[in-house]
């Protein structure tokens, strides 16, 4: 059953005041609309009534649990449906305070419980050998050398695979100091080390496009704006020669880059603000610090008469 004209424009509407009011990025904004879509096509089949607001101010805690177990009967994850909750939630707050009822039965659904997993990153010398081996492995020397630049970019400077792949020629040669604009159009300073700089002038050198300004500094072999799939592909090669698990992703090497600079006496703030992370909580867990290394970090950021006895 089709939703009523309506809820679609209610969430149309609820989607541009996320975009334009809250900043939230393209690819958050389509995740919302396909959260959402999926939870009122249900409760237009669920009432049996496309007409209106109504059905959805008259959702009850017995209609939220309904569609959770429509959801997971449909093979959705747990994971996956706390998201989805989280969308839905935060739709019934814009409409019921645009539409003047009340959405309690909504808003106090509880999520499902998952197991959060932690990112695993690689050691340092499965780091560096990732990037050794990448670059080896490509049949073009140009093609070997781009996909070392953006796994030192990933593990050097701790960039996002779309911020790497987000990159211009106009960015080059790279500066000592990038703006990076991460999710949610934040923008963010990343120092760019030597090593990068010099995989990136190397791939420049090799590869054999023409460059615009505002081209992609990374080019697929007929040109195009780089895949991320490639790169992946790419990591999947090595990381089978290198006997590798299945966890040593192009995210992977993000998440190593925050785990060694912690390891090597970064602290969790700075790490944070180099990540772009807007939570350190968010941080804590993409380095999968121990107890005992964050003690240490608070003992060195508080002063002596407020450390712990």
């Amino acid at each position: 059953m089709l939703i009523s004209a309506a809820s679609r424009d209610a969430l149309e509407g609820w989607l541009i005041h996320r975009k334009s009011l809250d900043g939230v990025a393209e690819n958050t904004v389509e995740a919302y609309r396909c959260d959402v879509l999926g939870f009122l096509t249900f409760i237009t089949s669920h009432f049996g009534d496309s007409t209106g607001l109504k059905p959805l101010a008259r959702v009850k805690p017995t209609d939220m649990r309904a569609w959770m177990a429509h959801e997971r009967k449909r093979g959705v994850a747990a994971r996956s449906l706390a998201r989805e909750l989280s969308s839905v939630k935060s739709f019934y707050r814009w409409l019921a305070e645009r539409e003047g009822f009340e959405p309690t039965a909504v808003l106090a659904t509880r999520s499902p419980k998952f197991q959060k997993k932690l990112p695993r990153p690689l050691a340092k010398d499965a780091a560096r050998a990732m990037i050794d081996t990448v670059d080896t492995q490509a049949s073009k020397d140009w093609v070997a050398a781009r996909d070392a630049a953006v796994l030192i970019l990933l593990y050097g400077c701790g960039l996002r695979i779309s911020e790497a792949l987000g990159l211009t020629f106009a960015d080059t040669p790279l500066p000592e100091v990038l703006r990076i604009t991460g999710k949610g159009g934040k923008d963010r300073i990343v120092p760019v080390i030597n090593p990068a700089r010099a995989a990136v002038d190397r791939y420049l050198a090799e590869q054999p496009f023409p460059m615009q300004r505002d081209d992609p500094l990374f080019r697929g072999v007929r040109g195009g704006a780089l895949s991320p799939r490639v790169i992946a592909k790419a990591m999947e090669t090595a990381r089978m020669q290198l006997g590798l698990p299945a966890t040593a992703t192009p995210h992977a090497m993000r998440h190593s880059f925050a785990t060694h600079l912690l390891e090597a006496g970064g602290d969790l703030r700075t790490i944070q603000e180099l990540l772009g992370h807007a939570s350190l909580s968010t941080t804590q867990a993409y380095t999968a610090v121990d107890t005992a290394r964050l003690m240490e970090v608070y003992d060195n950021a508080h002063p002596k008469g407020l450390k712990h006895g």
